[in-house]
């Protein structure tokens, strides 16, 4: 395949690095925030066009059945066809024309034909010149044909896969599905949790906007912190000395509900890399035990090196997989188990936008049975009268709820527990988001707060 960086085989610009990467994503499977990272890294662009490759990259995935729906009647064969290098161009191209309006046509145009001289031959860059010049004068942004079904539509206007749009509206309706796509393809917000034992709300606050970032309070998470056009919060002041640690909104809410108290027993069956261990840990305290478990070695280290840089002493480790916690472990030894278990993501979009492209309802049924397994297996190592938390960052019935319903069948000594606290129920139910009646079970959606969709089951065992 040509790698379409000429004879030094090196990206020249923003553009180049975008084709590079969705390149990786589309043929290799690659993750799009490692595969990004790695060619900013070796292509040592300036901070502006570092930019503007992160947003072609997301911003391309995102729109990705849009931008293929435009482009289906102007190239032949399109996109099956055509060469992987020249769909990606065309793509990022069209994204650039019609959503980012900062840049002129007559640039991307000229770009385009000249990575297009550089990769292939000038046959591709006329074509390449042609579809742009021509999408151009007709209009970039058409409208689509009125007739469209309403999935259809919200499927092309939003770009999301059919299937997943039926199975949302089925579930949401109309009107919430259109809100979640969406929000969706919003740019995420960086967002933090301040760590009690060094630090406290109010405080970083004042030292994050004096360092010039844009920051407020949480409106979900009473210990959360938003930030806007932040970049990595990995730099900012603060995070080395561990007064803070970078969480979304709605992952900070799992430890919340799962509320251990100083002295307890905490087991987090799939920890890495360590935020919600490291938050049970600041609930406890640092009075008590969490004991983060993980099936992969070189997490391990992930976790301990979030304990100890933000002074943690009660988080330990172990690597397992989760499904032989119970053979190595003793039964009914925890007051709390948190399991957060391996799912679709379909609730982090935002953040992943490939992983709309890169799911099929297969592997929400074959998911859904794993989350069954590990549950049916761990439930064991909960103390009568203790409490089991189950999460997932996704928004698929049968890995949620309709895993939680099997689960409480099979386990009857289980049942749903309503008592989280006040403090996680009431901007939730301000937002009138809180289901009533309310049985212990909640499954955020991505426009509710601008945070990642998540649900949370808060059960416990009878004495």
């Amino acid at each position: 395949m040509n790698n379409g960086f000429g004879k030094g085989g090196k990206p020249k610009g923003p553009r180049d690095v975008a084709v590079q990467v969705l390149l990786k994503v589309e043929l290799n499977e690659a993750f799009s925030g490692l595969a990004l990272n790695q060619a900013l890294n070796a292509a040592e662009l300036s901070r502006p066009d570092a930019g503007l490759a992160t947003e072609l990259v997301y911003g391309t995935i995102q729109r990705l059945n849009t931008i293929d729906y435009a482009l289906s009647g102007r190239v032949k064969g399109w996109p099956a066809k055509v060469e992987p290098w020249v769909r990606v161009l065309l793509r990022l191209s069209y994204y650039q024309l019609r959503w980012l309006s900062r840049v002129p046509a007559h640039a991307v145009v000229a770009e385009a034909v000249n990575i297009a001289k550089r990769r292939g031959h000038s046959g591709i860059a006329g074509l390449v010149n042609g579809v742009l010049r021509g999408l151009i004068r007709d209009g970039i942004d058409a409208p689509l044909p009125q007739q469209l079904s309403a999935v259809k539509r919200i499927s092309l206007e939003h770009s999301h896969p059919e299937w997943l749009v039926a199975r949302w509206v089925s579930a949401y309706g109309e009107q919430t599905t259109e809100a979640m796509c969406a929000a969706n393809n919003e740019p995420p917000h960086a967002s933090a949790r301040v760590n009690p034992l060094r630090s406290n709300r109010e405080e970083l606050l004042a030292a994050m906007n004096e360092a010039g970032i844009s920051a407020r309070p949480s409106p979900l998470s009473s210990q959360g912190i938003i930030a806007d056009k932040a970049g990595n919060l990995v730099h900012a002041d603060g995070y080395k000395e561990g007064r803070f640690s970078i969480q979304d909104e709605s992952s900070m809410l799992v430890a919340k509900v799962a509320n251990p108290k100083a002295g307890m027993s905490v087991l987090d069956c799939c920890a890495a890399p360590g935020g919600k261990s490291t938050h049970l840990a600041e609930l406890l305290g640092d009075k008590g035990k969490v004991l983060a478990n993980d099936v992969h070695f070189h997490k391990e280290a992930l976790i301990q090196q979030q304990a100890a840089r933000l002074g943690i002493a009660s988080v330990e480790t172990m690597v397992a997989d989760a499904m032989d916690l119970p053979d190595r472990l003793p039964e009914k030894s925890f007051d709390v188990v948190l399991l957060d278990a391996p799912c679709s993501g379909l609730g982090v979009i935002r953040r992943k936008p490939e992983i709309k492209w890169n799911k099929s309802p297969d592997d929400l049924a074959s998911l859904s049975e794993l989350q069954h397994r590990l549950l049916d297996r761990i439930q064991s190592l909960v103390k009568p009268g203790g409490t089991l938390v189950y999460s997932t960052c996704t928004i698929a019935p049968e890995e949620n709820e309709q895993t939680i319903s099997r689960f409480l069948q099979d386990n009857p000594s289980f049942a749903l527990d309503p008592d989280w606290p006040e403090e996680v129920l009431a901007p939730i139910k301000t937002a009138g988001y809180l289901p009533e009646p309310f049985t212990g079970a909640l499954q955020l959606l991505p426009h509710m707060f601008g945070s990642d969709g998540f649900f949370i089951a808060r059960m416990r065992r009878s004495d």
